[in-house]
């Protein structure tokens, strides 16, 4: 008889329709691999270096408003531009080009400079949740925006430039890869089913309780039954809804106490502020109603066995399938046991 805390196995992804390999066994073996330098927590409140600190200069000649809260601003490198040609290129089909517009913004989430988002105050992050909505309502009003991608890579190890807590958005004409996947699961089953794959998901998270790291009235986050990253999480609605416009004043309350709890959790891992990519995937700007979209956040975090030893995605996992070693249940205990109060 299979048994999914031991023996090898694959499990699928219903939100992208791909499949991980699970190999628990492997957890027990030793590591003589690479370990990472752990940068120093210690953070001035201010720093004059920085180009996020309130007052700081930015490229050529933009500067920072001495802002007290959050800040927003457009990239001053962005990775897209708004006055980009809709122009296509295309050689005998193989070589094929498109012109992409965009526009890219930086949040900046606190004023100070030591602060991360598992530091800041709830009223805080619910000012952040605020700012992420204005965003998504200015830019998916735009008629080239089809899709706002608002995520945050915190921490060194996940290429973070600067310490400051920000987050970015990326905001485009076309649907990026990953929720693009996830549209084509969603309307699938909703034409099945007649309701969201995350409504059925949920529920049957909540009945089974091994994967469930925290919930409140209007948020639950579970390690995923298929995830790859060794303490991925997924923060799911409980109420079926596609926008962050969507969102009452008690689920935007919630939301940001969501994002506290789960990233307290994380830094109490191993005890450093825990690094991570993390985005929101709302529903699509383009226009449609989308009933069979469901509002959800991914984290992403790399690491593995401690504070140093960080999770590669190389040979089988890039030529292959992904592949994990503890098991998502595993690790979902480990995360719901943590304390809610920082360690420091």
């Amino acid at each position: 008889m299979l048994d999914l805390s031991n023996h090898p196995h694959r499990r699928y992804n219903p939100l992208t329709g791909e499949w991980i390999q699970v190999s628990p066994h492997r957890a027990k073996r030793p590591w003589q691999g690479k370990q990472e330098d752990t940068p120093g927590d210690e953070k001035p409140k201010y720093d004059p270096e920085c180009y996020l600190c309130p007052g700081n200069d930015r490229a050529g000649d933009a500067s920072n408003p001495e802002y007290k809260s959050t800040f927003v601003f457009t990239n001053d490198f962005s990775a897209l531009k708004p006055d980009t040609p809709s122009e296509e290129t295309n050689q005998k089909d193989l070589l094929i080009a498109k012109g992409e517009k965009g526009i890219c913004r930086v949040i900046c989430f606190s004023p100070r400079h030591d602060f991360t988002l598992p530091e800041m105050e709830l009223p805080q992050i619910r000012e952040v949740v605020d700012l992420w909505t204005r965003e998504y309502t200015e830019l998916g009003s735009r008629p080239y925006i089809n899709y706002v991608q608002i995520f945050e890579n915190k921490g060194e190890i996940m290429g973070c430039s600067n310490p400051h807590p920000h987050g970015q958005i990326w905001a485009q004409e076309t649907i990026p890869d990953e929720p693009a996947k996830e549209l084509k699961q969603f309307k699938k089953y909703y034409s099945e089913h007649s309701r969201t794959l995350l409504s059925d998901y949920v529920e049957l998270e909540i009945e089974k309780e091994v994967r469930v790291v925290a919930e409140n009235d209007d948020f639950i986050v579970v390690v995923p039954f298929w995830a790859f990253w060794p303490f991925e999480t997924l923060m799911v609605s409980k109420r079926p809804f596609g926008r962050f416009t969507d969102m009452t004043v008690d689920e935007k309350d919630s939301l940001a106490d969501m994002i506290r709890r789960i990233t307290i959790k994380y830094d109490n891992i191993f005890e450093v502020s825990f690094p991570y990519s993390a985005g929101f995937h709302p529903a699509p700007t383009d226009g449609e109603d989308h009933p069979e979209w469901h509002f959800h956040m991914h984290f992403y975090p790399p690491l593995l066995r401690s504070a140093t030893v960080k999770k590669f995605r190389v040979g089988y996992e890039m030529l292959g399938s992904p592949q994990r070693d503890i098991t998502p249940e595993a690790s979902a205990q480990m995360l719901k046991k943590l304390p809610e109060v920082r360690f420091k």
